[in-house]
């Protein structure tokens, strides 16, 4: 069975764009949340999630992301075009800038799963430069 994303996004259009790349790469996409407690519902038993810094409303992407790490134990990479707003105490693996590319987000994956094969300069560490 391949290994299990969550996505956290309220971009629709980003979302099943993410979502598209993931399943076409041979991954599950658990489901698609726009807020904390969807999230929250959707993370346990997920390997990887890809959060979005910036969501309307209610909790922030840093926020989620600290309570799936901790919760569950779920790996983190944040898909940002502002990574100066992800606090770097949060243990993600690290940041994907938007506008990205399917290159980056299919390393980012397989960074998360254990397989350094696709790994690529494309995911930056929290608090680097780039």
């Amino acid at each position: 069975m391949s290994p299990t994303a969550l996505i956290v996004e309220d971009e629709i259009f980003v979302a099943l764009d993410l979502e598209r790349i993931l399943t076409d790469a041979g991954y599950q996409v658990a489901g698609i949340a726009a807020d904390s407690r969807t999230a929250l519902e959707v993370a346990p038993g997920c390997a990887f999630a890809f959060v979005d810094v910036n969501l309307r409303g209610g909790a922030t992407g840093p926020e989620i992301a600290r309570r799936i790490v901790q919760d569950y134990g779920v790996k983190v990479v944040f898909v940002t075009a502002n990574p100066s707003q992800i606090a770097t105490d949060i243990q993600a693996l690290g940041y994907i800038r938007k506008p990205f590319s399917e290159k980056s987000i299919l390393a980012a994956a397989a960074l998360a799963t254990g397989d350094e094969t696709l790994a690529c300069a494309d995911v930056i560490p929290l608090g680097a430069t780039a």
